[in-house]
């Protein structure tokens, strides 16, 4: 148990180092201490028994997480979907599996293990990358909580499938007798719940003692399970359904709380005895059938949940990711083989493969999460079909505006145009944004409007205006020497968060660079100006005026403490910075133009109550005030030699 516990531990804090699930730990630990490995583990009816309890808790922990109430809201996802999913999953993989020579309940139980996902890696990734929100996420939970409860039938049916004598007629008898316990039991624990655990948790609440409420939690997981044991049927079903009849109340998180440290102690003595159960060597020899069904299982199982999702009317790319996410062996998966192998009913070397193949394929599980969303927007949405769509949008427009990015600034464009009545095309590259667009209407397809093809599919020869509203620079850039390569008469507006690159996308070729910043201020001091009763004309003539001088006026601002946050990057934002010339000045007494401050530049200069331009000819003398401008570095050195000379 020491060598056990220490080998956990460090691979468990290895896994977690390469982010890879710790399931692989525990694998690996069973592999490595196992008969196939160094054989440092004996006695292990001990750890079966062991690893069954952790079964047990399992399905506890899964009971008291059903929500009937949540079942029913996303009944349509959950059965649909999910249901869809196991179905047409478990009839592909008993199909490949008869033909591959196994026997009825065998081929039933290997379609049953790989239908199944992983509901504790695939949350946990979802959570991680914070995805949980998305639609894709949701589908994906809807489906891993349909094959949940898909567990609890074919947990019933191994033990009955694992007696050879049982065929035909008496088989169906069989389950079906099976089926009635398993109603009886369902019916019996819910009584007991309804009645009889409230009055106990109350009891024990009320003497205020953790320990004894762990043990009645570890009691009555243990009861249930010991019943369902007695009735002939699996322990994890009584246990499953204990944790079920408590989720409804309100000790559950509490019970939560209390059963996990047994419950993940255990597991991993379970998957630990699940890796001893796996012959390496044999899975090494057929490392290229692995490989060959791993990636057949990532394939099928996209490809099915894709074929799901579409039926029950949900989009081609949310469900693509879904199955994507969903494309490995699950844990539960581990737990029919375990119970497989424990009737005999598979052989030694079929359960290594498919521990092989389960190992594998949740070791992928990570990157598949991280990348399901980029892998099913490039299968669904090829170049090929973009620069159609594009086309085919862009086909019957002349003298339109091409809108290239979709965001908030692109669609307000386009609601004004709409109103105006004047024919545009939108080009945007996020798919969902794209997707929503389109179902309501609105004149928008998925592209990059930097890409010479997109733009002439646009039809960017015939249009009168393009506006990019996206805030990248280089891309901004690029797409403006295509234009004028392509096009050099039609005029580009050029939307900016600031005026930093505005220069720089005139001489491009921009005809006009709107920054939010500077027309947010400029409208601000219109209302400000209006409500001061300024009379309307005199305003839009100093508006106009600043945006021709290209809002110099607003250059440059007093600093503070709080004005920014980043020191290295503060050092190169403009400014403003008064500086007082003392007696001793070095600028006293000699010209603006003297002074030779390069990159600064003299915004004003105060002379008790004047204010003066600085001209090059103006004469500086002791108590005038100089308004600088420029970067804080340079700021700085100016200040240095107007007052030191150097």
């Amino acid at each position: 148990m020491l060598i056990l516990l220490l080998a956990a531990v460090l691979l468990v804090a290895i896994f977690r180092r390469l982010g890879q699930p710790v399931i692989l730990a525990y694998l690996l630990a069973g592999v490595l201490l196992g008969p196939y490995g160094v054989a440092v583990i004996t006695g292990q009816a001990i750890m079966q028994t062991i690893a069954e309890l952790g079964i047990v808790f399992l399905m506890f922990s899964l009971g008291l997480e059903f929500s009937l109430p949540r079942l029913i809201a996303m009944r349509r996802l959950v059965i649909g979907v999910g249901g869809l999913q196991v179905l047409l999953t478990s009839l592909l993989f008993f199909a490949i599996a008869w033909w591959w020579g196994l026997s009825l309940p065998q081929a039933l139980v290997v379609s049953g293990t790989l239908a199944l996902s992983s509901t504790a890696v695939v949350i946990k990734q979802l959570g991680e990358q914070k995805q949980l929100h998305t639609r894709r996420a949701q589908l994906g939970v809807s489906v891993l909580l349909f094959q949940d409860l898909a567990v609890v039938p074919l947990l019933v049916m191994i033990p009955i499938l694992a007696r050879p004598e049982i065929q035909g007629s008496a088989l169906l008898a069989e389950i079906a007798w099976a089926t009635l316990k398993g109603l009886f039991a369902l019916l019996s624990l819910l009584a007991v719940g309804k009645w009889l655990l409230p009055l106990l948790f109350h009891e024990v609440a009320r003497a205020r003692s953790d320990e004894l409420f762990v043990l009645s939690a570890l009691l009555v997981a243990l009861l249930a399970a010991s019943l369902t044991q007695w009735m002939g049927l699996s322990m994890a079903l009584g246990a499953f359904l204990a944790g079920m009849m408590l989720g409804e109340s309100h000790y559950r998180h509490q019970l939560e709380v209390d059963i996990r440290p047994f419950r993940d102690v255990l597991m991993g003595l379970f998957f630990i005895t699940i890796g001893m159960t796996m012959d390496w060597q044999r899975v090494a020899q057929d490392w290229w059938l692995v490989a060959t069904s791993v990636l057949c299982l990532i394939l099928f199982k996209s490809l099915l949940v894709l074929l799901a999702g579409r039926l029950m009317g949900e989009r081609k790319r949310d469900a693509m990711a879904a199955g994507i996410m969903l494309s490995q062996v699950g844990e539960f998966g581990f737990v029919l083989l375990a119970l497989a192998n424990h009737h005999g009913l598979l052989d030694h070397r079929l359960v290594s493969l498919l521990i092989g193949i389960g190992v594998t394929s949740i070791a992928m599980t990570p990157w598949l999460v991280l990348q399901a969303h980029h892998l099913a927007r490039s299968l669904t949405d090829p170049a090929l079909l973009t620069r159609s769509e594009v086309a085919q949008s862009g086909l019957s427009k002349s003298q339109h505006v091409i809108i290239a990015g979709f965001g908030r600034a692109g669609q307000t464009c386009a609601r004004f145009l709409k109103q105006e009545e004047i024919p545009f095309l939108a080009l945007d590259l996020d798919p969902e944004r794209v997707s929503e667009a389109k179902s309501a209407g609105e004149q928008v397809a998925f592209g990059d409007a930097s890409r010479r093809d997109i733009l002439l599919a646009a039809g960017l020869l015939r249009a009168r205006l393009v506006i990019i509203t996206f805030d990248d620079h280089k891309r901004v850039e690029a797409m403006l020497a295509l234009i004028r390569e392509l096009a050099g008469e039609v005029k580009v507006l050029v939307r900016t968060r600031d005026d930093s690159f505005l220069e720089a996308f005139k001489r491009a070729g921009a005809f006009a660079v709107i920054p939010e910043s500077q027309e947010g201020a400029l409208m601000l001091v219109s209302h400000l100006l209006l409500n001061c009763d300024i009379p309307i004309g005199r305003v839009i003539r100093r508006m106009e005026h600043e945006r021709s001088s290209q809002y110099r006026f607003l250059h440059g601002f007093y600093w503070g403490d709080q004005s920014a946050g980043n020191l290295e990057t503060d050092q190169l934002l403009e400014r403003l910075h008064p500086v007082l010339l003392h007696e001793q000045a070095w600028a006293v007494g000699r010209s603006v133009q003297a002074l030779a401050l390069e990159t600064v530049r003299i915004k004003e200069v105060q002379r008790g109550e004047l204010r003066l331009e600085p001209k090059p000819e103006l004469v500086l003398a002791v108590g005038d005030r100089l308004v600088l401008f420029g970067n804080g570095v340079a700021v700085e050195q100016a200040e240095q030699r107007l007052l030191e000379g150097r």
